[in-house]
């Protein structure tokens, strides 16, 4: 029997403080899914067409998958992942499949592992593990049940119990897909989110250019500050027609600043001109982090900050096959001192909402916690990305509770490309939360009334809430 089946998966080993958890996670189990913050295609919903072959379905778009398989030798091209060059690679799903099944003993007692056991058992019915011996009649099952009309992108979604998800999408996508959706009369919610990192960050490939289109978007002078700003305020105006309630910014650190307008529109002015002062580049993003705020306490978005990545580690990987192919490492990350102009600016602000994230956990009680504890701003994203883990959310929990509480957070959102298996994240981040709070009421911290109220709040009602959903 694969993991997921288990009914106590997660829950305390001490019997009292499991059947407290047992009790809790029967409250929440099936609540709707609110997914704040992803990265699902939104051409999903809106063509509705099959999915592709298990291989393209759930192994090559993922990147928690092909980074393992890579590190143990398996090269990109041998798992279909494309390169940038044209390169011949690997196209057989049957063939990438079973690459994937005989090296699957490397994902033992990782987070990949909990939610592909769990997409196997629960979405495809099959019950046996995957391995050598099993991937032609596993690839089969999959492959089968894929062309039927509740396999679909809308009836999944129905299935999984989505209220409501949020894609995210550049500055300058034209959101047609989002559109196609909303004209399809199908009930369906999904809305997008405004990441603007292309048009924000120096540093970013194609940045000249990108402002050059967006100006063309917009009909704003993006030569100018004035301009620029005024091409942001109006694409983000476009993307609230289309349901955004959330920016996201994925800037490298977490680095913000407050320079007088003058200030702000000579250092646009150099970058504009292709400053390669890295100072410059880093003040830039800085200070349009802070304007990013400035403007969601205007319009109302509510502001995702993910700093702290270094992202397209190894150059070479990042030339042959671009962004999002595994190398992305965590880095230590400044949250104090880096976000002090920014809650100078807005930090006292009670109807802004900023959400902060991190891959540095020593940051947790040191800084996000009282942080977050005392502006009114502030709140905390759960885990993230390596941490979106049963050990992260714990150690999550754990050091940031005791400071900032439970309604300084905002729930759990699954923040992921891989469509099928975010019930499965959902339910591993609630069985996590019913043992914490189990683990309040054994030790009489927490009444048995609280725990089963804040079991409902964690799961289902912090995220609308702290999204506006």
């Amino acid at each position: 029997m694969v993991a997921l089946t288990d009914p106590d998966l997660l829950f305390p080993p001490e019997a009292h403080s499991r059947s407290l958890a047992r009790g809790l996670y029967a409250g929440i189990k099936d609540l709707p899914i609110v997914s704040p913050h992803g990265h699902t295609d939104p051409r999903w919903y809106a063509l509705n067409e099959p999915f592709p072959d298990p291989a393209q379905l759930l192994i090559v778009p993922d990147h928690y998958i092909f980074r393992m398989l890579f590190s143990q030798g398996v090269r990109l091209e041998d798992l279909g992942v494309a390169s940038l060059d044209g390169a011949p690679v690997e196209t057989d799903g049957r063939t990438i499949w079973r690459r994937f099944a005989e090296h699957y003993y490397l994902f033992r007692a990782t987070p990949t592992r909990l939610w592909f056991d769990h997409v196997l058992a629960h979405l495809f019915g099959i019950e046996d593990p995957l391995d050598a011996t099993t991937a032609d009649r596993h690839y089969d099952t999959i492959a089968t049940v894929l062309q039927w009309e509740n396999f679909r992108p809308r009836a999944l979604f129905e299935r999984f119990n989505i209220e409501v998800i949020a894609t995210t999408e550049g500055a300058l996508d034209d959101l047609k897909w989002h559109k196609m959706i909303r004209d399809s009369g199908w009930e369906g919610r999904v809305v997008t989110a405004y990441r603007p990192d292309a048009v924000i960050d120096p540093d970013f490939e194609g940045f000249s250019a990108n402002l050059d289109r967006l100006g063309e978007i917009t009909g704003c002078d993006t030569g100018g500050w004035a301009g620029y700003l005024d091409a942001h305020r109006q694409r983000r105006a476009f993307f609230k027609d289309y349901g955004a309630t959330s920016s996201d910014h994925g800037h490298p650190t977490a680095e913000t600043a407050n320079l007088s307008d003058a200030a702000a529109q000579e250092l646009f002015n150099r970058i504009r001109r292709g400053s390669e002062d890295e100072r410059e580049r880093k003040l830039f993003r800085a200070q349009m982090l802070t304007e990013m705020a400035k403007m969601s306490r205007d319009d109302g978005l509510v502001l995702q900050i993910h700093p702290g990545s270094w992202r397209n580690h190894s150059p070479s990987v990042f030339q042959r096959f671009g962004r999002d192919k595994g190398f992305d490492i965590p880095m230590r990350t400044d949250y104090v001192t880096a976000l002090k102009p920014l809650l100078d600016c807005v930090g006292l602000e009670r109807d802004l909402t900023v959400i902060l994230f991190t891959l540095d956990e020593s940051s947790y009680a040191r800084e996000l916690a009282p942080l977050a504890g005392v502006y009114p701003a502030l709140k905390l994203g759960p885990a993230w990305w390596f941490h979106d883990s049963p050990e992260g959310m714990r150690r999550f929990r754990e050091m940031t509770t005791e400071t900032a509480g439970f309604y300084n957070t905002v729930g759990f959102n699954d923040d992921t490309r891989a469509f099928p298996s975010i019930p499965a994240r959902h339910d591993v981040a609630r069985r996590v939360d019913c043992a914490f709070l189990a683990r309040l009421v054994a030790e009489h911290r927490l009444r048995e009334d609280e725990a089963h109220e804040l079991a409902r709040e964690l799961a289902y009602t912090l995220a609308k809430k702290a999204y506006r959903l």
